[in-house]
């Protein structure tokens, strides 16, 4: 039997982006956290130090915002304003706590279904996976707070408007999430290639995550390991893969078919 040849997937090197989405400048950063405004990222250019900038990273540490330190090549790359080494992104939507989701779930009377994305970065298709799980009736998407997509302009493009109604959940480590959708009920499902399971086999007529994984790396095994479950998609194509937005479009569609 020929082997199957597999198709590896480049992200691009830089997150697509418009003015719109950001900050520029240690003050009007400083004064957009203070005022309540969703952050999504933060970029500081390396070896920055200076009175303004130790109170904003005051800041930073109190809201556990995701921030890296980058040259100064990289933020002009980001944009050609004043700068002045510091870019923030501002996300277009208000996160949601995860114990908040569950609770309500369970409170009227719903079968829940969460949908976890790890180390998914283009904005693409995160904003297809978004627009799929709106139309599907998830309850929720969850990220990490560091090593996601940005959530900007074109995510809610790409999404047709659907991250304007769906919530999501940003957590800090997607293992303890993991833990406690398990300790609150819920089946956890790793969709990976690794296993013989099929994805059309398993039961989602009861309380699901569903984790879905980079294309370049897939899920990370520490993930792999705390799920319940490990299931593919059978493929029969010389093609051994597909689009991360297709693939969860399969599965979602599969757990609607099932809740109908």
């Amino acid at each position: 039997m020929e082997k199957r040849k597999y198709v590896k997937y480049n992200r691009p090197k830089e997150e697509s982006h418009n003015d719109e989405d950001m900050i520029f400048g240690t003050r009007s950063l400083i004064e957009t956290i203070k005022a309540g405004k969703q952050i999504e990222k933060i970029f500081v250019q390396k070896g920055l130090n200076n009175e303004l900038f130790a109170e904003l990273n005051d800041l930073i540490r109190h809201h556990r915002l995701s921030v890296s330190k980058v040259p100064i090549e990289k933020l002009n790359r980001l944009s050609r304003k004043n700068h002045q080494g510091v870019i923030a992104y501002v996300s277009p939507v208000t996160f949601v706590p995860l114990h908040n989701i569950v609770a309500a779930s369970y409170e009227n009377g719903r079968t829940p279904l969460i949908l976890i994305l790890d180390r998914i970065t283009d904005v693409r298709n995160f904003g297809a996976i978004c627009r799929t799980a709106e139309c599907t009736g998830v309850n929720a998407v969850v990220i990490p707070t560091k090593g996601g997509a940005l959530i900007n302009s074109d995510a809610v493009k790409t999404s047709a408007g659907a991250l304007n109604y769906l919530s999501i959940c940003k957590e800090e480590s997607l293992v303890n999430t993991i833990t406690y959708l398990k300790d609150s009920g819920f089946q956890v499902i790793s969709c990976t290639e690794k296993t013989d399971k099929v994805v059309f086999d398993l039961e989602y007529n009861i309380p699901t995550a569903i984790i879905m994984g980079s294309e370049e790396n897939g899920i990370s095994k520490e993930l792999i390991e705390a799920s319940d479950i490990c299931a593919k998609i059978p493929l029969h194509g010389e093609i051994a893969s597909l689009n991360v937005s297709v693939a969860t479009a399969v599965v979602l569609y599969e757990c609607l078919r099932q809740r109908m």
